[in-house]
């Protein structure tokens, strides 16, 4: 939870806006859109989300404002050790919007989208 926290707040430019450690969970939000993260009890042997075979989120896109903000947190994103970079920003639907997919520290399927306007 820290590390997906972490990673909406420094690399997103997102703000933290609550922490309960009785869950625990924290949430985040870019002052639209408001995520609630979960810490997973690790003891329990949970089986990470497979979206080809699990009901459940598949991605969670998120627009920018920028086909230059799309292309930096490119950069960015793919220099961390903890994401993984699924594809990076390609022509969607044959364009103009771009968008790009990856992973972030919890597993969390992202797509960051620009639409080309």
């Amino acid at each position: 939870m820290q590390a997906t926290k972490d990673f909406f707040v420094t690399v997103l430019g997102w703000e933290e806006s609550g922490f309960d450690p009785s869950y625990p969970r924290t949430a985040v939000s870019d002052g639209n859109l408001k995520l609630t993260l979960w810490q997973v009890d690790e003891s329990l042997e949970g089986e990470p989300f497979n979206r080809r075979k699990n009901v459940g989120l598949h991605h969670l896109a998120i627009q920018v404002s920028t086909e230059e903000q799309l292309d930096e947190l490119n950069r960015k994103i793919s220099k961390l050790e903890n994401c993984k970079v699924e594809f990076s920003p390609e022509l969607l639907s044959g364009g103009p919007r771009k968008h790009m997919m990856f992973n972030e520290p919890s597993g969390l399927r992202i797509e960051l989208i620009w639409l080309g306007s």
